[in-house]
């Protein structure tokens, strides 16, 4: 029990969730189900060093769509020693460090609430506190079958909407619904399939949302090591062939 508390802890304080909630709003101490699968496993065991896993990063909605490759380069062996980087168009992204998972669940998650946070003028620590709580209230992890590639491949679905029957949510009513998924395959590099937030239109309507941004896997690709400080590039022998023009 004492173990479980202080890995959940760990876990939020690391997430930048770690935050004042009232005694009748904390979570039991036991690691939810999804907490584990999210934050807890090591998603890139087995990915060999130098492998660089690209997701797609597509922002629909007002005022236009935005589209995006994040990058996260796996630099130890399966990511032993915790050196992942991470990567978007605007160049290196520091997210949390210290956890077992993939980080580009932690970048995403960051990159949510820090657009919630402008969106609505809330507190950035309020929309933190949602998600943890709503990871934490224990939701279904749901066996699912989803596409990789063109081969069709076992996965978990979870499903949270962390505003709802929120009494703070009335402050921003356009995205008290707003919907999370998380697909999680163990045959995926990495393990992140895919991420989703949703902000339904008019009526809760799904089938027509205001905004939806997803992190979708593309690809795992090795690449070249960088060089080490000092290295030098070997000179090519004079008799060397040269290309023809």
């Amino acid at each position: 029990m004492r173990r479980s508390f202080v890995l959940r802890m760990a876990a939020a304080t690391l997430l930048g969730l770690a935050l004042n909630v009232s005694a009748a709003d904390q979570p039991s101490s036991d690691i939810a189900p999804a907490e584990k699968l999210l934050f807890m496993s090591p998603h890139l065991n087995g990915v060999d060093p130098q492998t660089e896993l690209d997701y797609a990063m597509t922002l629909s909605g007002p005022p236009a769509k935005v589209n995006d490759t994040v990058r996260v380069l796996v630099v130890s062996a399966g990511n032993t020693k915790g050196d992942a980087r991470v990567s978007d168009r605007t160049g290196p992204v520091e997210v949390p460090g210290g956890l077992p998972c993939n980080p580009v669940i932690l970048y995403f998650l960051e990159h949510d609430i820090v657009e919630m946070e402008q969106l609505t003028g809330g507190k950035r620590r309020y929309f933190q506190q949602r998600v943890r709580l709503a990871l934490a209230a224990g939701p279904p992890i749901t066996p699912v079958v989803t596409d990789a590639g063109g081969k069709k491949v076992k996965a978990q679905k979870i499903v949270i909407q962390p505003y709802l029957d929120d009494p703070n949510a009335a402050r921003f009513p356009q995205y008290t619904a707003t919907r999370y998924t998380f697909i999680v395959a163990d045959e995926v590099p990495g393990h992140v399939m895919m991420i989703r937030t949703e902000v339904p239109g008019a009526n809760n309507d799904f089938a027509h949302p205001l905004q939806t941004e997803t992190l979708n896997f593309q690809s795992a690709q090795h690449t070249l090591a960088p060089a080490k400080p000092g290295a030098t590039t070997p000179l090519k022998p004079a008799n060397a062939p040269r290309a023809s023009r």
